[in-house]
Parts: C-alpha cells; sequence; structure tokens
C-alpha cells in the first residue's frame, strides 16, 4: 500500500489488528501521516535487550523526524489526555506491548482497560490504536500465556465496540472490519 493511497483516519478511535510482521504499524503510521495534522507516536514498548532497541531504532528511522515520539510504557490513559489535542493524531504501538507491560507491574488490567476506554471516549483527535491479534492460534500452553491472551482478547473488544473503525491486516492488506 503506497502512501499516496493511504486512508486518513476517522475522527476519534481507529483500532489495527494483525499479526506480527503484517504491516499493522506501517498502515496505522501512513492512516497518521495521511491526516495532514500534527503526528505524535504514543510507544509502548520497552527497550530490554539490543535487540528490542534495534527494532525501535528502525521504527522511528521509518518515521521520519516530523514525528513526535512519547515512551509511555504504563501510563497510556494519562498519555492520550496530554498528546490527543487538537491538531494532533495519534498513534499508539501497541496495546499488547501495554497489556504485557501491566501483568508485569501485576496491575488490575480489567480497571485499567476500563480506564483507557473512557479516556478513548473523551478524546476528539484521531487516535490510531495497534494490536497484535493473539487469539487465533493454538490455545497457550501455560498459565500467565494463557491471561495474557485473554487480557488483550477483552481489550480489542472493549476498543472495537466503542471505535469509529476496525482493520485487520494480513500480508500488508488491511480488511475493514467497522467504520
Amino acid at each position: 500500500m503506497s502512501s499516496e493511497s493511504a486512508i486518513p483516519p476517522a475522527a476519534g478511535v481507529t483500532l489495527i489488528l494483525g499479526g506480527a510482521r503484517s504491516g499493522k504499524s506501517v498502515f496505522g503510521e501512513r492512516m497518521i501521516a495521511a491526516s495532514g495534522l500534527d503526528p505524535i507516536y504514543v510507544a509502548t514498548g520497552q527497550v530490554h535487550d539490543d535487540e528490542m532497541r534495534a527494532r525501535i531504532d528502525r521504527h522511528k528511522a521509518r518515521r521520519g523526524p516530523d514525528w513526535t515520539t512519547v515512551e509511555e510504557p504504563d501510563d497510556l490513559e494519562g498519555a492520550l489526555k496530554r498528546e490527543a489535542l487538537p491538531g494532533r493524531a495519534v498513534l499508539v504501538d501497541c496495546l499488547t506491548l501495554w497489556v504485557t507491560n501491566l501483568m508485569m507491574a501485576e496491575a488490575d488490567i480489567a480497571a485499567r482497560a476500563e480506564s483507557l476506554c473512557a479516556a478513548l471516549r473523551d478524546i476528539e483527535s484521531p487516535v490510531v490504536l495497534v494490536s497484535n491479534e493473539v487469539g487465533l492460534g493454538i490455545v497457550p500452553d501455560n498459565a500467565m500465556a494463557r491471561d495474557f491472551r485473554d487480557h488483550a482478547g477483552r481489550l480489542h473488544q472493549d476498543i472495537a465496540a466503542l471505535a469509529n473503525s476496525v482493520y485487520f491486516i494480513a500480508a500488508g492488506l488491511p480488511l475493514k472490519m467497522k467504520g
């Protein structure tokens, strides 16, 4: 998909789901760029090793200098309230890393998901949320992985219900599911 054919995000919330390396981040970046608004990238990932540092560096280089990057592994709700201002379009990448961070902090994930949804309902600027669809494979063999899959799945359902648009990305191709 070329940037010339990118779809600008609708006002409100857009959810982009897909598997690893499906093209969901690039699709979200192109959506935000097509908006003509100041692009804000809210990163939930944290650097724990050299491989993650390299991934983050590649993402930053791909976006280029026009983007403002806000690193927020925990307080996503607060970051959105601070950053989703008039004249801006916000890309959050990604929700599943945020869920991982919350699980590692032993946070009340249901309460935080509810808080995130409340924050999203109050935002008027375009917000695009990228997340990994992790519920399409086999049932994980351990409780933590099953909890992760379940938390992510419930969060996706909650956000999809309030979102203006939902896309599923596979092999770089978007399938519009809502909106």
